[in-house]
C-alpha cells in the first residue's frame, strides 16, 4: 500500500489585500483615541464588504494601558458583522517574541490571551519578528508554541513576520517534520523598501515554498500618499522627523507616482498599492477612516500595466531615500 504524501497547503483563503490595525490603539505613533471606535467599526464593515477579508494585528499592539486593543476591537467587529464575505473573515495577530518568551508554553499562554481578546481562534498565528539577530535559538521553541496552538484548535495557520531565506528555510523545515505549513511571511515592502524581494530573494522563495508574501508599511507610513511635500506640514511625532529626512530625497519617485496616478486617473496611494500586488505580494495598508478604508479598497479590481510597474521599479531604483529596515529583519 503507497502512502500518500501529507497535504501541507494552508487551510486559509487569503484575499488580494489585507488592512493593519496596528494604529488601532496606538496613541504614541498614530494618535488613536477610543472616540475613534465608532469609525473604525464602519472601516472594519467596508473593508470586509469589499473583499479585504485578512486584518493583521499583534498582541504588542496598543500604547500603555491600551495593550492589546486592536485584538479587543477586531474580536467585537467580528462578531457583530453579518454581511458579505463573512466566511472568509480571516483574523491575524503576531505574537511578540518578547525575550521571556523562552518556552513553547509560553508562548501558548500567549496565543490563549489572544484567543480571549478576539473571542474566537486565530485564523493565522504569527511570530512578529525573527530573534535570529540577538537569540537564535529562541525561534525553535517559539514555532513550537506557533504549532502547539494550531494541535490545540486555537489557530487555524502559522505565519511569521520579518523572517530571512535563511531562517525561513529552517522554520519551513521544521513545521514540515510536525506535517504542517507556513502560511504566510510578511516583510516590509514597498517603492521605497524592496530590499526584502530585491536583494534577499524572498518572493521566489516564497513562490517555492508556497508561502503567500505580505507587504507591510506599503505606503511607507503615508510617505507614498502623495499627501504630503517636501516644504511641510509635516505629521507630528516621530513621522514628523522621518517625513522631514526622507520627502526632499523621494520627490523623483513621487513624481512618477503622480503621474501615473493622473494618468490613471487614481490616487497615488492607490497606484503604490496596485505596485505591490502587482508584483505578487499582498499589501496590508491601515486604515483609522473610512475615507482611507475606501481608497485602499479603490486600489483594487483594475491593474497597472507591465510598463507602468517597470517606470515605477526605475523610479525606486534611482531614489536617493529609502526606508529604514526593520531591525529584527534576519537573513
Amino acid at each position: 500500500m503507497t502512502m500518500s504524501a501529507p497535504d501541507l497547503r494552508s487551510p486559509l483563503t487569503l484575499p488580494e489585500m489585507g488592512c493593519g490595525t496596528w494604529a488601532w490603539g496606538n496613541r504614541l505613533l498614530w494618535g488613536y483615541d477610543p472616540t475613534m471606535d465608532d469609525e473604525l467599526h464602519q472601516v472594519f464593515n467596508h473593508c470586509v464588504s469589499h473583499g479585504v477579508t485578512l486584518f493583521d494585528s499583534g498582541d504588542s499592539y496598543g500604547t500603555g494601558r491600551l495593550n492589546g486593543r486592536s485584538e479587543v476591537l477586531l474580536g467585537q467587529f467580528a462578531q457583530s458583522y453579518t454581511g458579505p464575505n463573512q466566511d472568509a473573515l480571516c483574523l491575524a495577530t503576531k505574537l511578540a517574541a518578547y525575550p521571556w518568551r523562552l518556552t513553547a508554553g509560553s508562548v501558548v499562554k500567549a496565543g490563549a490571551a489572544s484567543v480571549e481578546r478576539l473571542g474566537r481562534p486565530i485564523d493565522l498565528a504569527q511570530m512578529h519578528w525573527s530573534t535570529a539577530n540577538y537569540a537564535p535559538w529562541q525561534e525553535g521553541p517559539f514555532l513550537d508554541g506557533l504549532i502547539e496552538l494550531c494541535v490545540q484548535g486555537k489557530a487555524r495557520a502559522i505565519g511569521l513576520s520579518n523572517f530571512g531565506p535563511k531562517r525561513l528555510k529552517l522554520a519551513h523545515q521544521r513545521l514540515q517534520d510536525r506535517g504542517l505549513a507556513i502560511a504566510t511571511l510578511q516583510v516590509q515592502y514597498s517603492l521605497l523598501s524592496t530590499y526584502p524581494v530585491t536583494e534577499l530573494g524572498l518572493k521566489d522563495l516564497c513562490d517555492e515554498l508556497g508561502i503567500r508574501l505580505i507587504a507591510y508599511s506599503p505606503l511607507a507610513l503615508g510617505l507614498l500618499t502623495g499627501k504630503y511635500s517636501a516644504q511641510g506640514p509635516f505629521p507630528s511625532g516621530l513621522r514628523g522627523l522621518l517625513f522631514r529626512r526622507l520627502l526632499p530625497k523621494i520627490q523623483p519617485l513621487l513624481e512618477v507616482l503622480g503621474a501615473i496616478a493622473a494618468h490613471r486617473q487614481k490616487t497615488s496611494a492607490q497606484v503604490a498599492l496596485n505596485w505591490c500586488i502587482c508584483k505578487g505580494t499582498m499589501p496590508i495598508p491601515g486604515a483609522k477612516t473610512l475615507a482611507q478604508a475606501q481608497q485602499n479598497t479603490d486600489a483594487l479590481g483594475w491593474r497597472l500595466d507591465a510598463g507602468e510597474v517597470e517606470e515605477l521599479d526605475r523610479a525606486a531604483n534611482r531614489s536617493n531615500g529609502r526606508m529604514v529596515q526593520n531591525n529584527f529583519q534576519s537573513r
